[in-house]
C-alpha cells in the first residue's frame, strides 16, 4: 500500500489531474489486478449476508416503499434492467431504481457488515448498484467480483484516512465514490470516465450526519441507497462525456476546504499500489445482531456477564468504560434525549448502548424484532435499568479503536455494574464474538446460518438452496446469469399493500 497525501490547493497551482485524488481511486479502479481467491470468497459470504437481512426486511415499510418506487421505473426499451430483491428476477426495472429498492431492503435492519477507522462505514452497501449495474448489461461474476472488490477497496481506504463525522458529513460520502469505482472496474471503463463519475458521486452525496442524530428516522435505511442510485447516474452522465467539479476534493472551494479539515489540513490516503490485490474487504466484519456495530461485541459482554449479576432490579449502576466514538455516538455522551426515550424509533434504540444493554443483559439473547418492540422497550424494570446505565470515554479503548495493528483494534469496553448491596462485578470485551479475531468468527457456514433463519418463513427452502448454489457459483458464473443473484418471496409476504402506491411515482 502506498500512502497519498491530500490537501487543498489554489486554483492557481492547477493540480495536474494524475495528482488529484479522484485520479488516484480512479487508477485503482482500472488496475486489471486480479481477484485473489480468499477475497473473492468472502465477496461471496458478503452477497449471502445482505440478501440475509434483506429477507428479514422485505416486508418493513421503508423496504416496501423503495420497493414500489422501482416498479414504477421499468427499463428503457429494449434493455435489460435489474431484479429487484423479493420479486421474480425475470421481472426487471431500471438499474438506479433496482439497486435503490435493494439498497433499502439491506440497511433497513442495520445488520450487515462494517468498517470502523477514521470513519465508519457499512461496505456492503457499494453491492446493490455494482450488482444492479452488472445484471442489466448482463456483465459475467468475474466482472461482478473484480467490481466489488474495488468498491470495498475504496470504501475502506478512505475510511482509514478520512474522518467524515467529525465534521457531521454523513458517510455516505465515501459511500457514492466507492460504489461509482465499483461500477467503473466491473463495465471496464477508462480512467478519465470513472475519474468523473467519481467527481460527480462525491458532490451530490456529501449530506449532513443529522440523519444519524437525535430523533433517527427511516432515512438511515435509505440514505446509502440514495447513494448508490447517484454512483450509477454519475457513472450514465460520465460514459456519456460529462465532466465533474475539478478538483472535487482538494479545490479551493471543494470538500475539504469547506466540509472538512479545512485548506491547512494534510490526509494520508492509503491506496494498493499498481499491480497490488484489492484486500480491503478481508479487514470487514458482519454483525451477528442487528444493532449499530459498536454495541456487538456489548450485546455478547452482556450476555456472558447475565449469570454473574443475576435479578437485575439489585442493579445500582452500570458503567461501560469504551471508546470516545461509542461514547459520543451511540452512549450517554451523545447528549441525545431520544436515547432513554422508550417511546423513542428503533432506528434510535439502534443507536442507544444504554438501551441495547439492558435488554441484552435481561433477555441474555439479542433479537432482529423482539428486542425492540415497543411493548418491550417501555417495559419498566427495562426502563428502570436503562435509566441506571451511563458511559464514559476510557482513553484506552479509544487508543484501541483507532490502532492500525488489527489484533490491537478493539470495539467493545470494560462494564463495572454495581449492586445494590455493593458487590462489584465488572468485565470487559475488545471485539464481538463474530469478528475475525473473536470467540466465533464468521464463515461461510456461519454467513448461511444467517441467511437461512433470516430467511426462515420469507424465502421458501428451495429457493434458498438455488440462491446459495448460484453465489457457489459465483466467480464462474457466465454473462447475463447474474439475476441468479437475488431472490422471490411470495406475494403474500411482501407487506405490500394500497398505501405503497400513493406518491408521485
Amino acid at each position: 500500500m502506498m500512502s497519498h497525501a491530500v490537501r487543498t490547493r489554489p486554483s492557481a497551482d492547477r493540480l495536474p489531474r494524475e495528482e488529484q485524488l479522484a485520479w488516484l481511486l480512479a487508477t485503482v479502479a482500472v488496475d486489471p489486478v486480479e481477484v485473489e481467491p480468499a477475497v473473492a470468497e468472502m465477496i461471496g459470504n458478503r452477497i449471502i449476508d445482505n440478501a440475509a437481512v434483506a429477507a428479514a426486511s422485505v416486508a418493513r415499510h421503508p423496504a416496501v416503499v423503495a420497493r414500489a418506487q422501482a416498479v414504477a421505473h421499468p427499463p428503457a426499451p429494449g434493455a435489460v434492467g435489474a431484479p429487484v430483491v423479493g420479486l421474480d428476477p425475470g421481472r426487471r426495472f431500471s438499474p438506479e431504481w433496482a439497486a435503490w429498492a435493494n439498497g433499502v431492503a439491506v440497511r433497513e435492519l442495520d445488520f450487515h457488515d462494517t468498517f470502523l477507522a477514521a470513519e465508519y462505514s457499512h461496505p456492503g452497501d457499494n453491492i446493490p448498484p455494482v450488482l444492479a449495474v452488472a445484471q442489466h448489461l448482463r456483465r459475467s461474476g468475474r466482472d461482478l467480483v473484480r467490481g466489488v472488490a474495488t468498491a470495498y477497496e475504496v470504501q475502506v481506504d478512505l475510511a482509514t484516512g478520512m474522518c467524515l463525522h467529525e465534521h457531521k458529513i454523513d458517510h455516505i460520502a465515501h459511500l457514492g465514490v466507492s460504489a461509482a469505482a465499483g461500477i467503473g472496474t466491473t463495465l471496464g471503463l477508462a480512467p478519465d470516465v470513472v475519474f468523473h463519475a467519481i467527481g460527480q458521486a462525491l458532490h451530490t452525496t456529501t449530506t449532513t450526519r443529522q440523519s444519524r442524530k437525535g430523533e433517527i428516522s427511516s432515512w438511515k435505511a435509505f440514505a446509502p441507497a440514495f447513494a448508490g442510485k447517484a454512483a450509477i447516474e454519475a457513472v450514465d452522465r460520465a460514459m456519456r462525456g460529462e465532466t465533474s467539479p475539478t478538483p472535487i476534493y482538494e479545490g479551493e472551494d471543494g470538500v475539504i476546504a469547506w466540509l472538512l479539515s479545512g485548506p491547512d489540513h494534510v490526509y494520508q490516503v492509503p491506496l494498493p499500489e499498481p499491480g497490488e490485490p484489492k484486500r480491503a474487504i478481508l479487514q470487514t466484519y458482519t454483525k451477528e445482531h442487528s444493532a449499530e456495530y459498536q454495541s456487538q461485541a456489548l450485546i455478547d459482554l452482556a450476555r456472558r456477564m447475565a449469570p454473574r449479576v443475576g435479578d437485575t432490579a439489585r442493579v445500582a449502576s452500570i458503567v461501560i468504560h469504551t471508546s470516545h466514538h461509542t461514547h459520543t455516538v451511540i452512549g450517554t455522551g451523545a447528549n441525545d434525549p431520544q436515547k432513554s426515550d422508550p417511546r423513542a424509533s428503533r432506528e434510535t434504540l439502534d443507536h442507544s448502548i444504554t438501551y441495547v444493554f439492558a435488554v441484552a443483559l435481561q433477555d441474555r439473547t439479542w433479537h432482529h424484532v423482539r428486542s425492540y418492540a415497543p411493548d418491550r422497550a417501555s417495559r419498566p424494570d427495562t426502563v428502570a435499568l436503562w435509566h441506571r446505565i451511563t458511559t464514559v470515554e476510557d482513553p484506552e479503548w479509544t487508543r484501541r479503536y483507532h490502532a492500525t495493528d488489527p489484533a490491537e483494534r478493539a470495539f467493545g469496553g470494560r462494564v463495572v455494574v454495581t449492586l445494590d448491596d455493593g458487590t462489584v462485578i465488572e468485565d470487559e470485551i475488545a471485539v464481538a464474538d463474530a469478528h475475525p479475531l473473536g470467540a466465533r468468527p464468521f464463515a461461510r457456514p456461519q454467513y448461511v446460518e444467517k441467511f437461512r433463519t433470516l430467511a426462515a418463513g420469507v424465502i421458501e427452502d428451495d429457493e434458498q438452496d438455488r440462491f446459495l448454489q448460484a453465489v457457489d457459483e459465483l466467480p464462474d458464473l457466465p454473462a447475463g446469469e447474474l439475476h441468479r443473484l437475488t431472490f422471490t418471496v411470495p406475494a403474500d409476504r411482501l407487506g405490500d399493500g394500497p398505501q405503497t402506491s400513493r406518491g408521485i411515482f
